[in-house]
């Protein structure tokens, strides 16, 4: 049996969660999504606040990943620890708040979801992401699982490219976030993963990677401004379907959306 699998990319500020709560649940419908997971590390404009979370929760994310903000809320640590719900990259430290990777019900068995973040200008106390997987890999509990999923927070595609390669045949798919622009090589894989380098954002559809305009240009203009506003409406959800077979945890279709 097929199931859908539906990767949102990066929620950016409260316009990013408006356009969740507007758009994902009829987007799963649609799509008739099984299994969706959202990347929220920006959900808050750095980091996630519980009530962030909870809202993505109510309106069609069954798990979220997080990246190099991970810790921006800090009333978001404890959180973390009691939500199993919710992944921050599994190549951090080991005494870091949170989990990094779960099992979790899919409906049709057990599904995996694997938070990475990237190395190359990331956070440099991570360790390497690839070494990581390998031993992710050797689990039993996960070895268990037909279906792994994993996130790539990271920045260069190079190194996303990568781990798709890598991984490839050892785990149903691999997507990239962190960059906020979609790119346009959703792939299956030769060995049956699927992969695209980056979902891309969800949030305004007219600002600078989620940030307002005339905030990101007064950076490039050399006149930073005193107050940074929040991008104005329209909102848009970009992400992308994967279609995995639950027997043999192989992809068959790759599609990537955007919809605002």
């Amino acid at each position: 049996m097929d199931m859908n699998i539906l990767a949102v990319g990066d929620v950016c500020g409260s316009l990013g969660v408006d356009t969740i709560c507007r758009v994902l649940p009829g987007l799963r419908k649609l799509y008739s999504i099984n299994y969706c997971v959202v990347n929220g590390e920006n959900a808050n404009g750095s980091g996630i606040s519980p009530d962030n979370a909870e809202e993505l929760f109510t309106h069609g994310a069954d798990v979220i990943t997080l990246g190099n903000h991970s810790w921006g809320q800090r009333n978001s640590l404890v959180y973390l620890d009691e939500c199993r719900y919710i992944l921050r990259p599994a190549n951090y430290p080991p005494g870091s708040p949170g989990r990094g990777w779960g099992i979790f019900d899919g409906g049709f068995g057990d599904i995996c979801v694997i938070n990475l973040i990237g190395q190359f200008k990331m956070d440099n106390f991570a360790d390497n992401a690839f070494f990581e997987m390998d031993r992710l890999l050797e689990k039993p509990e996960i070895k268990a699982c037909k279906i792994i999923l994993v996130d790539l927070h990271a920045e260069a595609t190079s190194e996303k490219v990568a781990m798709g390669q890598y991984l490839n045949g050892r785990v149903s798919a691999v997507w990239g976030t962190h960059t906020h622009v979609q790119t346009s090589d959703a792939v299956v894989l030769s060995s049956g993963t699927g992969y695209i380098t980056d979902l891309g954002m969800t949030g305004a559809r007219d600002g600078v990677i989620g940030a307002a305009t005339a905030d990101a240009l007064s950076r490039f203009l050399g006149t930073p401004r005193d107050k940074r506003t929040p991008p104005p409406p329209p909102g848009k959800l970009e992400g992308t379907v994967f279609t995995v077979n639950t027997e043999t945890g192989k992809c068959s279709a790759v599609q990537a959306i955007r919809v605002e």
